[in-house]
């Protein structure tokens, strides 16, 4: 352990001054006619994930980029290396694409700068954002700095298939569902038909029903474990009555896949699946709003951004902040919002109410509905948040297969935590 600290010391030493040196002087209004002087240069991005489809990153940032910064060539790297990897064997990376809870395993390694000044000097306004997104982010700085700009917000939404509901004279789900009254509408439309075992309802993963309710198993400043609590038995409840329905037991098989390929599931809650839906267009299938907890209606989730945070690394500085305003400019976030259907950040309605709408596939659907609810506050992550969830995850395995009651599981995923937590301060 002091080994590994003693080399990510020596990389932030490295990065500050390497974020320090070759900076451009532009000012705004010498850019327009500087662009063509200005040297060729490469942005290089590395994401953790798939957060840009090939399709998504040359339309929303390579082309359009070169089309305002002809010197600028955008591109991404296809290494599944994590970021101290790359750093230690001093690659040059320019932006880190993830979503934001990933932000908190690198903020001790120097790898981020306060990019507030560079976006009010390169014409970025920050006013156009959504403030809790932002606000999302400064959280996770200890100095409460904006180290990343979110460039969508993963939404959550109710997909039905339809002709599960027409085979068995059921109406369809409808906007504005608390998720008891969708168990007692799943309740109807659990069947077995011939050899099929039809589920009412699905969803693929436990964190779907933690997040509307800004559950975060640890106290990123204190380490406190919250998992012991009430609000975590109300959420572990509403899993467990979901699988209590007779057919509609817990599977550890893929539930996205059992919707959209089975055809064998009802409801699905889960995230954005529109791109996926795409590829299915035999699928008859709808949407509506996400189901809320009575305490917290109309909240489908807390925020989920993905995010590109540039580097303090970067000898191009400059550019950096060039290629962000081409990514937040209206013309770019228009695109995105209709034929990427990612939900972008800004506050302007018109954002979505024109999402998706350049897509043929989404034709006729309840997309407003989807949009009838919003993200709950995302508190920040702390470093032991992963094994955390694991454990939560598997103890919510035992109680929706009877093999623990609620309390119970909730006392055991407690213990283990703190014995984790423990162990990790030790090494």
């Amino acid at each position: 352990m002091q080994k590994k600290l003693c080399s990510l010391l020596l990389i932030s030493t490295a990065i500050v001054f390497a974020g320090c040196s070759k900076s451009e002087t532009v000012t705004p209004k010498s850019v327009p006619t500087e662009v063509k002087s200005l040297s060729p240069v490469t942005i290089r991005f590395h994401q953790l994930g798939g957060y840009f489809t090939d399709q998504d990153f040359s339309e929303l940032v390579v082309e359009p980029v070169k089309k305002k910064y002809p010197h600028i060539t955008v591109v991404m790297d296809k290494t599944t290396e994590d970021l101290p990897e790359l750093l230690t064997k001093g690659e040059a990376i320019d932006f880190l694409v993830t979503y934001h809870g990933r932000l908190i395993n690198y903020i001790d390694m120097g790898v981020y700068f306060d990019i507030t000044p560079l976006a009010k000097q390169h014409n970025i306004d920050l006013s156009r954002f959504e403030s809790g997104a932002l606000d999302t982010i400064t959280a996770i700085s200890p100095k409460k700095e904006l180290i990343a700009l979110p460039y969508a917000n993963n939404l959550n939404a109710t997909y039905y298939n339809k002709d599960v509901f027409d085979k068995f004279g059921v109406p369809y789900p409808k906007d504005g569902m608390l998720w008891e009254d969708a168990i007692e509408l799943a309740k109807k439309v659990t069947r077995k038909e011939g050899s099929i075992q039809y589920r009412g309802l699905d969803t693929d993963m436990l964190g779907r029903y933690l997040l509307p309710l800004s559950l975060n198993l640890i106290d990123a400043k204190t380490d406190e474990v919250t998992v012991n609590s009430d609000p975590y038995k109300r959420v572990m409840e509403i899993g467990r009555q979901i699988y209590a329905i007779p057919g509609n037991e817990y599977n550890t098989g893929n539930a996205i896949d059992r919707f959209l390929k089975d055809r064998s599931v009802a409801m699905l809650t889960t995230v954005n699946l529109f791109l996926r839906l795409r590829e299915t267009p035999d699928l008859n299938w709808d949407v509506v709003q996400y189901p809320s907890f009575k305490e917290r209606p109309n909240t489908y989730g807390q925020y989920d951004l993905h995010l590109a945070a540039p580097m303090a690394n970067s000898k191009n500085r400059d550019d950096q902040m060039r290629v962000l305003e081409v990514l937040f400019s209206d013309e770019v976030q228009t695109i995105m919002s209709r034929k990427s259907a990612k939900q972008t950040v800004m506050k302007d309605p018109k954002y979505k109410q024109m999402f998706a709408q350049d897509l043929p596939e989404m034709k006729g659907k309840n997309i407003a509905g989807v949009f009838k609810s919003s993200s709950a506050p995302a508190p920040v992550n702390s470093i032991y948040y992963a094994k955390a969830n694991s454990i939560v995850s598997a103890e919510f395995t035992n109680v929706v297969t009877n093999k623990k009651d609620v309390n119970t599981a909730l006392r055991d995923a407690e213990e283990q935590i703190k014995l984790h937590i423990k162990t990790e301060k030790g090494k």
